[in-house]
């Protein structure tokens, strides 16, 4: 994490491109039309990207007289009064039982989707933490915004920026990352917050202000992290800072302001329990899957499987932890993906199916790497290969792992590097610790270069030589079933062995193989 400000160059004044001039003309063209006085606005992070020269396509424009949908609305009345193409005004009500207090409407405005929302104030009563709502002065807006830095203006009637906080600009420009008002009054308000100021810190490299960290460790924001806000959108922020260009920075924050385990909550009753300062070593298994990434630097292993990689390196130490959910066994990084992220379900099984894989190549790595290790070529029980030499047997092995975890094979490699030959974390000595992530690089390489040459590169696009239907005529059977699922998974190992072999070599094999099973059972 950053130990001093940035330098942070922020333009003078906000320039528009020509779409952006499109859709503000549009706007004021509306405003006129219907005679209003309505100040039109853009919040929060646009101006804020924009002063930084960084282009950015959310546009939120806030309102100061009229609610969002009503202003959606005449936006579509008046596009088809021109002859425009009009959009449906979507709708997202405000929940305030999850701090989201703002009705949003959305429409799309020359294929540019625009949020408008109303300016607003928030009143609280003594025995309730759900403010009522009421319009607002721009200034009232800009003081209940998440960070100084969000709370600035575009005024589009007027073409200026205005901070009403009279930190915006400044913090900005000295990198800090403020809150508005008090920061525990404003994460308690909505505790979303917290997670939103880790994220920009990470993001932009600007530093944490003191008084904010305090607050963001406090027992009553972390519980209401825990109990106030929806899962969804904890899991939403998440995913943001760990595909973020600095996720690392991102996770340390959680972990030293002791908000990980409000993000990643577990089931009750984990099978084995969790050690004492399990997040520290989540978080120190990251660092290393992170750094041996920027290490490889391969194209191979960006977005999505960069992405579940860090995720099932973060969980590593949790990959053998269970839960009991109506007697059944469940994965614990299954239910922090499902339940306490409410991250897709395609995700937690990618994750799963990555430590497995990762564990599955720490048999094969000896042997990928050297032929003097074909001899304690461990086979797992459950993939009993064909009786062919030791090297076939090793592509066999390495092949079928491959098709298990497909193009996420070079991610679990990754994870089994972390590992192999010791725990990159558990033998940790800062003084060799890049020379050892060096060593791992090399080994990526040399073993991924032996999977290239064995050209396995893309092999669970494989297609078998001899399909279900000529399997039951050489058996002589009317039905599918267990005997023809073992028969193509021996057919499937006899390709992976024979790389070249036609499919009639392939089915005299397989009679051949049948045969001989005959006479032995007679």
């Amino acid at each position: 994490m950053c130990s001093s400000p940035p330098s942070v160059h922020v333009k003078d004044r906000i320039d528009l491109t020509a779409k952006e001039e499109q859709i503000f003309d549009l706007l004021l063209q509306v405003r006129r039309h219907f005679n209003l006085q309505t100040q039109l606005r853009v919040a929060g992070g646009w101006v804020r990207d924009k002063l930084l020269g960084k282009e950015c396509y959310d546009i939120d424009i806030a309102l100061d007289d009229m609610l969002g949908r009503e202003f959606g609305d005449k936006v579509n009345e008046y596009l088809s009064s021109a002859g425009e193409e009009t959009h449906d005004v979507g709708v997202i009500k405000s929940n305030p039982d999850q701090s989201k207090h703002l009705e949003t409407a959305t429409v799309r405005v020359f294929d540019v989707k625009i949020d408008f929302v109303n300016l607003r104030a928030e009143d609280y009563s003594e025995n309730s933490r759900i403010p009522t709502m009421r319009f607002g002065t721009p200034e009232e807006d800009a003081y209940r915004r998440d960070l100084t830095i969000n709370s600035l203006f575009y005024n589009i009637n007027t073409s200026s920026v205005e901070d009403f906080t009279g930190r915006g600009i400044v913090d900005l420009k000295s990198g800090k990352i403020v809150t508005p008002l008090p920061p525990k009054q404003t994460f308690l308000d909505d505790p979303l917050r917290v997670l939103r100021a880790i994220r920009f810190g990470a993001r932009f490299g600007f530093l944490l202000d003191e008084e904010l960290k305090k607050a963001a460790a406090d027992d009553d924001v972390i519980a209401a992290i825990a109990d106030k806000i929806s899962r969804e959108r904890i899991g939403h922020e998440l995913d943001l800072m760990i595909s973020g260009n600095e996720p690392m920075t991102a996770m340390v924050y959680i972990s030293k302001l002791r908000l990980f385990w409000a993000v990643f909550s577990l089931p009750s009753a984990v099978e084995p329990p969790t050690p004492e300062g399990c997040e520290r070593l989540c978080v120190a298994y990251m660092d290393s899957a992170w750094r041996l990434l920027q290490l490889i630097g391969s194209s191979l292993i960006i977005d999505d499987r960069q992405r579940l990689c860090l995720y099932a390196a973060l969980l590593l130490p949790l990959r053998n932890a269970v839960y009991k959910d109506k007697k059944k066994k469940i994965p614990v990084a299954s239910y922090i993906f499902r339940t306490s992220l409410k991250l897709k379900a395609s995700d937690a099984e990618t994750v799963q199916s990555m430590h497995l894989a990762a564990q599955n190549f720490l048999s094969l790595i000896p042997s990928i790497i050297s032929d003097e290790n074909l001899q304690t070529l461990e086979v797992d029980e459950r993939k009993e290969t064909i009786d062919v030499p030791l090297t076939s047997k090793r592509r066999i092995l390495t092949g079928l792992l491959l098709r298990e975890i497909k193009e996420f094979w070079r991610p679990s490699l990754v994870l089994s590097l972390l590992l192999y030959p010791q725990d990159i974390v558990s033998s940790k000595d800062t003084s060799s610790e890049d020379a050892d992530l060096n060593e791992r690089k090399a080994l990526f390489n040399r073993i991924e270069s032996s999977i290239l040459e064995m050209g396995l590169e893309k092999v669970w696009e494989l297609r078998p030589l001899v399909d279900g239907k000529r399997i039951m005529n050489i058996l002589q059977i009317t039905s599918g079933g267990p005997i023809v699922k073992e028969w193509q998974q021996k057919l499937l190992q006899w390709q992976l062995a024979h790389p070249s072999g036609s499919t009639e070599e392939c089915v005299d094999w397989m009679r051949q193989t049948q045969s001989k099973r005959a006479r032995m059972t007679e």
